[in-house]
């Protein structure tokens, strides 16, 4: 079962005109996309859904959409923001079944930054990848991703492949794509050649 239940309302005022009368009106127009039925324009109450989305658990995971007296699992795929004021603009929301199999991106944090010898001596962890797309049921979808890196020294890559999955959660990309890499400090010799410049100047 969703921990987020969402009360939505039916729009009848589509299109950039009715959203913006949808949004003056104290509520966040949405969308709800997907399976055998045509997409729904909707709207949720603008405080309900800023709690809803502060909790951190919205946007990618298995949501509970209730209409009424009528309940159905959705999740949240994409929330618009506005850029000044950081509020939400827009949402889309996709039908699914709770043990339908989906892919989905999950955030991918690093832990133990202090237990790697490669960045003690100064070496840069560099994110190629913040999220990564797996596969698993919808009402399964994992929190995020984790990666320790105890032990890891300059020249590290961390792959897929290396990535500690939950159980019945697969990755959905190549096993050897690169998330993440301890790179060694970059030695800047802007200010030797500079100096070099100015006396074969001088010179």
């Amino acid at each position: 079962m969703a921990d987020i239940v969402l009360n939505v309302e039916v729009r009848e005022q589509t299109g950039t005109g009715g959203a913006r009368a949808t949004r003056r009106g104290g509520m966040v127009p949405g969308v709800l996309y997907g399976g055998s039925k045509d997409p729904v324009a909707i709207a949720v109450k603008s405080n309900e859904f800023r709690k809803a989305l502060y909790t951190g658990k919205l946007l990618g995971h298995l949501v509970t959409l209730k209409y009424g007296s009528e309940t159905q699992p959705v999740i949240a795929k994409a929330i618009d923001m506005h850029p000044v004021t950081d509020e939400p603009m827009h949402f889309d929301l996709y039908r699914v079944d709770e043990h339908q199999q989906i892919k989905i991106e999950v955030p991918v944090h690093f832990s133990n930054q202090e237990e790697s010898p490669g960045l003690k001596r100064g070496g840069s962890l560099n994110i190629a990848h913040h999220t990564v797309t797996v596969a698993c049921h919808a009402d399964s979808i994992p929190e995020e991703i984790v990666v320790d890196l105890t032990g890891k020294e300059i020249g590290d890559s961390i792959r897929v492949s290396d990535l500690k999955l939950p159980a019945k959660v697969e990755a959905a990309v190549e096993g050897d794509v690169v998330v993440a890499s301890i790179a060694a400090a970059k030695v800047d010799t802007g200010g030797d050649e500079a100096e070099a410049t100015e006396g074969e100047a001088e010179a």
